[in-house]
Order: structure tokens, then sequence, then C-alpha cells
């Protein structure tokens, strides 16, 4: 009689490990463990929360605890007092020096092969590489900042930001006088906050931001057709997200003189004119409309400006309205004088 030869039992699939720091979380932990699970080799990864260095050493990564940072042993620590890395300090072609949490050193290592794999395209892209630059400055630099208490300015701030991302990950952790509060499930929660932010980020930017360059670019090579002075330009598509576009376009091609006014479509058939700040994210404007127009309305803007078809001008002179493309540009002309 001839039997079958049994086949050798498998053995158990042993999930790895990503390791990080009990008790109260944090937004850059979170993130952290987040972002590796989005990686293959971390996908399945059970997240060990423990302080003890004996079971944090039976992990295959560990974030924001242990003392270490050594990317060869996948330690990604930031407390150590002799930690000081930047995106700066760790690739000098980078310009940001604001001291990395335990995310902003996952997002250094891992960042390009998490945002390649959501973009389907290869990590040294160069789509890859700008996205990998905006997510950085427009959202992991703030977690950095915060995590590691740096301020966003010299002195004292005339208010506080407590709607952050931060700061909603922080109001997860149990209350001080709730009991029995299931903290893995809190941290888990808190792990999809800032994951589904971060990867609404990405999206922003490739699908919403990243096309419109095109548009700000052709606006900026036809501004002489607008104005022979070429200080304002045409959006041909209202909503276009155009502020750095613009600031990263004059940089790369010296623009001189500087843009002041941008034209564009409003959603109820009108058109307006909007001021460029001094800089990315000041309310400084490079050329305020006129203090005269400022706060009116319709009629009373129409006659102070001697342009008909007036709609407003805000009260700080930031932006205005007009009912015809002709009207609105007028505006911008006027203001120049």
């Amino acid at each position: 009689m001839t039997g079958t030869k049994e086949s050798p039992p498998k053995k158990p699939h042993l999930s790895k490990k990503i390791g990080t720091h009990n008790g109260k979380f944090h937004c850059d932990e979170a993130l952290a463990c987040f972002m590796l699970k989005l990686l293959d080799d971390y996908k399945d990864a059970e997240i060990i929360r423990t302080r003890d260095q004996a079971i944090l050493d039976t992990c295959d990564i560990v974030v924001d605890v242990g003392g270490t940072y050594d990317p060869s042993k996948h330690r990604y620590d930031h407390h150590q007092r002799t930690f000081n890395e930047s995106m700066n300090s760790l690739y000098p072609e980078k310009k940001w020096v604001t001291k990395l949490s335990s995310a902003g050193l996952v997002y250094f290592h891992f960042g390009a092969d998490i945002i390649a794999k959501q973009l389907n395209l290869p990590a040294d892209d160069h789509i890859t590489k700008v996205i990998f630059d905006k997510v950085y400055e427009n959202f992991m630099e703030e977690i950095d900042a915060i995590d590691n208490g740096i301020n966003q300015a010299e002195g004292e701030l005339r208010y506080q930001i407590t709607t952050n991302l931060s700061s909603r990950v922080n109001i997860l952790n149990p209350g001080w006088n709730e009991k029995d509060v299931d903290v893995q499930l809190q941290f888990e929660k808190a792990m999809k906050l800032a994951g589904e932010e971060f990867m609404e980020r990405i999206t922003y930017y490739q699908n919403g931001w990243l096309p419109a360059r095109e548009f700000v670019a052709e606006a900026v090579k036809n501004r002489f057709e607008v104005d022979s002075s070429g200080r304002i330009i045409y959006l041909k598509e209202g909503g276009v997200p155009w502020k750095d576009h613009l600031y990263t376009l004059e940089e790369e091609q010296n623009l001189s003189p500087p843009i002041v006014y941008v034209l564009f479509a409003d959603q109820n058939n009108g058109w307006r004119v909007q001021c460029v700040s001094k800089k990315l994210g000041s309310f400084e404007n490079r050329l305020s409309l006129p203090e005269e127009w400022r706060g009116l309305r319709d009629e009373e803007l129409s006659e102070k400006s001697g342009i008909p078809g007036c709609i407003f001008v805000h009260a700080s002179g930031f932006i205005g309205g007009n009912k015809t493309f002709e009207r609105v540009l007028e505006m911008a002309r006027k203001s120049l004088d």
C-alpha cells in the first residue's frame, strides 16, 4: 500500500512589531505608526505600546521611545539630549531646520516610498519629490515643531491655535477623571485621525495643487497682455490655488517688477482682484487696494472709485470685486497708481 507523503507543518506566520511608548500619546508617534503601516513591510505589523526596554528590543522598528536614533537598526527616537536632527542636517539640499519628531524621522526615511506608492510613481520621480517637499513644509513640519515645543515666532503670541492636528489628537487621550478607558482603542483613533489628514494632503497636492502650476505659469507668461506694467496677472480658471506657485515661479524666473494683483472669476459670475502678500502666509500685501475704497460696497464704492459695477473691497484692502472683467481690471490698474 503506497501512502502519501505528508508536507511538513507550516511555521506560524510571525507579524512584525512596531514599538512605541505607552501612556499619554501624541500626534507624532500616532502618525509615525500610521505611516509605517502603509509600507508593505509593516502593513500587518502589531503595534506594541510599552516603555519596557526588554520588550522594545524585540520589536522590528521602534518610534518615539528607547533613547536611540539609529536607522540601521530601525530605531527612531528624538528625545535624547544628543539628538538635534532636522531635514537640513540629514539632507543638506532640504531647507527645513526644524528639529524632527518621530513622525518627521519616519517621514524622512520612508516618506518618499509612501508617497510613491500612493501616486503609483517611482520614489525618485520628480512629482514624488515635489509632493514630498510640499507635504513636509505644509503638514509634517508643524507636527515636528509642536512636538518639540518650537514656537512659530519669537516673543509673545497674540493668540493660541488649539484646533491643529496635534491638539485634536491630544484630546483623544483619556481625561484625568475617566476610568476604564480602552487606551489602545483611543490610540488607534488617533492614528486614524492623523493618517486620514496625511493621506488627504497627498491626494490634494497630486490632484489639485500640482495641476494648478501650469495655469499660474501661463498667467505669468501672459502678464504683459493683461497690463503693460506686467504687475497684474489673470487666471483663466477661478479657484486655482495660485499663491505658492506664483512665488516659486517669480523666484525661478527672477521676475521684475513683482506681481501685485491677481484677477480671477468668483463663484457668483463676478470678478475678483486679490493682492499678492509680501510672502507666503503673510497678511501684509505688496500693494493693498486704496485705503479710501476699503469697507465700501456697491454704488458707494462705484461712486468713490469712479468705476461702475463695483461689488466690494474688503476692510483690510486685500481683495475686491466687480461685475465685469474689464472693470475689475480697471480697479487693479487704478490701484497701481
